[in-house]
């Protein structure tokens, strides 16, 4: 192994030498612990720390890392202790998720460290948000992300570099080639000669190194992040590599041929840099054993100290409150002043106000720029306040969902148009498991909204009808509005956009431009979690939500008699239990009604709740009116049998017979 120094004073090759040795040997105390039955499982980097040290090393203090779990030598190398490592790792109180999370899957705003999923390849995302945050502030940054080789197969790793090389973000994407995905060999994973090869594809530059050689690391990403730091653009950088042990200690390493362990072994980082630095004269034997001793002292200290740490206690209230960022709803009354317009009208107002209010607000989603998006709601926008903010984007709802988490972990605010609520299954992932839960398990905010073009009626069929709302309602950690009308459209997505946890806002596109009323001017918020009775009435409650409150509005135009009274949820998640409460015990009867599926959908939640809560208030069985468990047809006459309306005049019946 061949090491060039460059310019770098014998001081700081020293320093890199005991970057690189204190993770190896916290690494052999956590095999020892593990052997001794004191912690449960590790994940091990012994092989591989060059990668971790030198990228950290050559990139700025303020610079955000997004690394995998092996790369514990990020995590030292930025100066984190080992006992709070230790607390996280063992699930202590103190740890950074508080018990709630394993391994490195947390991130620290301190360290500027934004830790993975379990699921392969999403960071890269948010690290294309992270990095936009900063082209648009104007800040000369560079921003370092990792995956492995067999992350390369997900569709994450495709729609990430392909994002930062479409908006020329400055993303050093990182690959770790180890040669295994767990057992499959690289021959299995991919049939490219070399990962590299696959930055031509995305018209970027791509560069391999040896990533055991820790100069060749630290140079190379030194000399990359100046770079683009002035000329922003992603570069993909694999660095050859091999892990030393399993997958996770569990796994063995016996699909692992002999011969690699033989080869790789004379490829140590570690031993081959500190026979460099003895020729050097800059290492002597003495002074090596003086600094492991040293080391061993501080780890067993560390390590025992964060044994003794106390366990988190168990508090089931924090727990659910912890699932949110901490808001309180800022109460903005509307103005006497009105003017009539469409609830999409409604929509562009609170968006145009939005992007006022906040100058770090960024709009992304697909045709929204120039063209103004499918169903027109942002034309204009792009004049008034540039392409910058208004983002059109390449076809990937999960990079965009991911870089809106970056944008919010680097100080802007983000609102994701899915062009129509069906494309989210794209970008899923991102949603339940990064937005919902990133506050829960690390503290940090996911100050995004999704606005989602919902709802059948418009013959769309399938895949552009869909009321999926019921699929995020039950995920702690998101917000669901639903307004019925424009005023309440206007609202409450310019409440959505200034909360600060993620908000999934479902918009009726068959109430686009079928429905007018008075909006008021200006800024107001409607509140978040807060229903609304639209008509009182005695005899039973029709509790609903969306194109259902106008169904339910026709019902009660054509039969007057039926002293029914009405509730507007517009909020999903967090619903307005006690609005709810007050109408079953004033009526004894409920309807439950809305456009998704009977099977599953929201109504079920709300019926078992009146059931378990309400049962002495009723007089009769909680009936739900919903669409038929089948997909949506594309036909009128079919599309109309569907949907709930077509049954609500006989289900009210049948209520009403007890």
């Amino acid at each position: 192994m061949q090491f060039n120094r460059a310019d770098k004073a014998d001081s700081f090759l020293l320093n890199l030498y005991k970057r690189l040795l204190y993770p190896r040997m916290v690494e052999d105390k956590m095999l020892k612990l593990l052997r001794q039955g004191r912690i449960g499982k590790w994940f091990s980097g012994i092989g591989q720390e060059a990668i971790a040290v030198g990228s950290t090393l050559a990139m700025q203090s303020d610079e955000y890392i997004l690394p995998m779990h092996r790369n514990l030598g990020v995590f030292t190398s930025r100066d984190i202790s080992l006992k709070k490592l230790m607390a996280q790792w063992q699930g202590k109180a103190s740890g950074f998720t508080k018990g709630r999370d394993r391994s490195f899957h947390f991130g620290t705003q301190d360290y500027k460290i934004i830790g993975m999923i379990s699921h392969l390849g999403p960071q890269m995302a948010l690290a294309d948000g992270i990095a936009l945050a900063d082209v648009l502030a104007k800040k000369q940054k560079a921003t370092l992300v990792y995956t492995g080789e067999g992350a390369t197969s997900e569709g994450d790793f495709h729609e990430a570099i392909n994002v930062a090389a479409v908006w020329n973000l400055p993303v050093i994407f990182l690959i770790e080639n180890n040669g295994y995905g767990l057992s499959t060999p690289k021959s299995e994973q991919f049939r490219c000669k070399n990962l590299v090869d696959k930055a031509i594809g995305y018209g970027i530059e791509g560069i391999q190194i040896d990533g055991n050689n820790i100069l060749e690391v630290y140079h190379t990403i030194d000399r990359i992040a100046k770079d683009i730091r002035q000329n922003p653009r992603p570069v993909l950088l694999e660095c050859l590599t091999f892990r030393m042990r399993g997958h996770e200690e569990a796994s063995g390493t016996k699909y692992v041929p002999q011969e690699l362990f033989d080869e790789w072994e004379k490829k140590d980082p570690l031993s081959n840099y500190e026979a460099y630095l003895i020729e050097e004269g800059i290492l002597t034997i003495d002074s090596i054993i003086d600094i492991r001793a040293r080391f061993k002292k501080d780890i067993e200290l560390e390590v025992e100290e964060a044994f003794e740490e106390p366990e988190p206690e168990v508090d089931s209230v924090r727990e659910e409150n912890d699932m949110y960022y901490p808001h309180e709803q800022n109460v903005v009354h509307a103005n006497q002043s009105s003017t009539e317009k469409r609830y999409l009208d409604a929509i562009t107002d609170a968006l145009d106000l939005a992007m006022q209010k906040y100058p770090n607000l960024v709009l992304m989603g697909q045709d929204i720029a120039d063209y103004g998006g499918a169903f027109k709601i942002t034309d204009g926008f792009t004049s008034k306040y540039g392409k910058g903010r208004v983002r059109n984007t390449p076809i990937c709802e999960s990079a965009i969902v991911g870089a809106g988490l970056g944008l919010s972990i680097n100080g802007y605010k983000a609102v994701v148009e899915m062009q129509f609520a069906d494309f989210v299954t794209v970008g899923f992932n991102q949603i339940v498991n990064n937005l919902a839960k990133t506050h829960y398990r690390w503290g940090e905010k996911a100050d995004v909204v999704v606005r989602m073009p919902t709802g059948a009626g418009t013959g769309a069929g399938p895949f552009h009808s869909q009321s999926n709302e019921a699929w995020f309602t039950k995920t702690p950690g998101l917000k669901i509005v639903y307004p019925a009308f424009p005023e309440d459209a206007k609202g409450l997505l310019l409440a959505a956009i200034e909360d600060p946890n993620p908000v999934l806002y479902f918009e009726h596109k068959y109430l686009y431009r079928s429905l007018s009323t008075p909006i008021p001017d200006g800024y107001y918020i409607t509140k978040i979690g807060k229903a609304v009775t639209l008509n009182k009435g005695n005899k039973f409650v029709i509790i609903t939500y969306g194109l259902g409150v106008h169904w339910a509005l026709d019902y009660l135009k054509n039969n007057p008699q039926s002293d029914a009274e009405l509730i507007d949820l517009r909020t999903l998640q967090p619903w307005d239990k006690e609005t709810v409460r007050a109408a079953v015990k004033a009526t004894g009867r409920v309807l439950i009604l809305h456009e998704d599926t009977l099977t599953n959908g929201f109504g079920a939640e709300i019926s078992a709740w009146i059931g378990e809560h309400c049962f002495q208030d009723l007089d009769a069985p909680v009936m739900r009116c919903a669409s038929l468990d089948t997909a949506i047809p594309m036909n009128k006459a079919l599309e109309d049998e569907f949907l709930a309306k077509a049954r609500l005049a006989e289900t009210v019946e049948k209520l009403l017979v007890y």
